[in-house]
């Protein structure tokens, strides 16, 4: 109810500032914006009536596709119009003597309204699906020849209901994954965003990436079924036996706070994984003590833990692990990403959001994710493919 009161108010005086802006000075601009406006109305007001109408289940992948797109609206559409509000009737009020409205500061309104509609449109139909291939050589001391050279491929977060109606997308990312000729194909987990039923089919699509020595993955804090707002605690244990069910389909060995030993030529990888649950800021990491017992032996021990802040909390300088694999941040889907400087406000909730870092012979990869989650858009921040090449230093 508070939604529906919020887009009529704005609906309203949307139109009101048109009118009164527009109409006595050029009725060319009036139309246009009348139109455009009229179009956006349309779409707003088709989804919003298809969720208050949906029957279905929560999860549904098409349920999801529909909320995601709401807030999309609301990000692209709702907020600009308030903008302009704001500022429309900030001269209204500054007139309100002489009458009329300050025409500068609604002119002022409107710029920032289509810089922020143009900054959303072009992140939600093109910035999302913009995957970048970003490659990171890890030099290691004393590695063992056979695993000189080892490629790893990272993938995370992917938010399937993201590629609801893409999944030709998907199956392009599945491509360039292969091209690489991966050793390791590693997901860090988020397959989903609310519960099971977002994997739909896209088991089919994963599993045709493959790695040489297998694929590995774990349980992100989404998979676990907690944000769906219809589950019991009977539905949440299900959905984790689904989960992974359906992660297993899909070509992944799942690690759930547990190691499996990989063999390449006489060295030994051992591949150690650790659950996410929770929210932030109450994440619950999964039990490593228990993950990474046995493992002493390994030459290379490789932990895939879904939340980057576990490295600092619970591996650097408390275990041997060499190199933890995460993702979770998303880069916030926004920021400024070039190759000399790199800033998101993820930053503020996870120091090591995204990219390559080392405390002394530990290293840490952070991976942005391939999907989007909540806000259909990357601004600035886009998908990421991980290529790690493991060297001897």
């Amino acid at each position: 109810m508070g939604l529906f009161i919020i887009l009529i108010i704005t609906e309203i005086l949307t139109l009101a500032v048109i009118r009164q802006h527009f109409y006595d000075k050029s009725w060319m601009r009036y139309y246009l914006f009348m139109s455009l406006n009229t179009i956006l109305s349309i779409w707003l007001w088709i989804l919003w009536f298809e969720i208050v109408s949906f029957k279905g289940i929560f999860d549904e992948p098409d349920h999801i596709w529909m909320i995601m797109n709401m807030i999309g609206m609301i990000s692209g559409v709702v907020i600009p119009r308030i903008i302009i509000i704001l500022f429309h009737y900030s001269g209204v009020k500054l007139r309100r003597k002489t009458g009329g409205h300050n025409r500068l500061l609604t002119n002022t309104g409107i710029i920032i309204s289509i810089l922020v509609f143009l900054i959303v449109s072009t992140g939600t139909l093109f910035g999302r699906f913009n995957f970048r291939t970003d490659r990171i050589d890890i030099k290691l001391k004393d590695l063992k020849p056979e695993l000189n050279g080892l490629k790893i491929v990272l993938i995370s977060d992917l938010h399937l209901s993201s590629f609801y109606h893409h999944k030709d997308v998907m199956v392009t990312v599945m491509k360039k994954i292969n091209q690489e000729k991966p050793d390791l194909v590693i997901n860090t987990g988020d397959f989903v965003s609310f519960g099971w039923r977002e994997f739909g089919r896209f088991d089919t699509i994963l599993n045709t990436a493959k790695g040489k020595y297998g694929s590995y993955a774990v349980m992100g804090n989404h998979d676990f079924g907690g944000y769906d707002p219809f589950f019991t605690d009977a539905d949440r244990d299900n959905n984790v036996l689904l989960m992974n069910k359906f992660i297993a389909a899909s070509g992944y060995k799942v690690l759930n706070d547990e190691s499996k030993t990989v063999n390449v030529g006489d060295s030994r990888i051992e591949m150690i994984g650790v659950m996410t649950q929770g929210s932030f800021p109450k994440i619950i990491h999964g039990n490593l003590s228990k993950a990474i017992s046995g493992s002493d032996s390994a030459d290379l021990k490789i932990l895939l833990a879904h939340d980057p802040n576990q490295w600092e909390k619970e591996v650097t300088g408390k275990t041997n692990i060499d190199i933890t694999l995460s993702g979770h941040t998303h880069g916030m889907q926004l920021g400024i990403l070039t190759k000399t400087f790199r800033w998101s406000p993820a930053h503020y909730f996870y120091p090591k959001w995204n990219g390559l870092y080392r405390e002394g012979e530990q290293y840490l990869v952070v991976n942005r994710g391939l999907g989007v989650l909540g806000i259909p858009f990357r601004i600035w921040m886009p998908p990421e493919i991980t290529v790690i090449t493991i060297l001897a230093e």
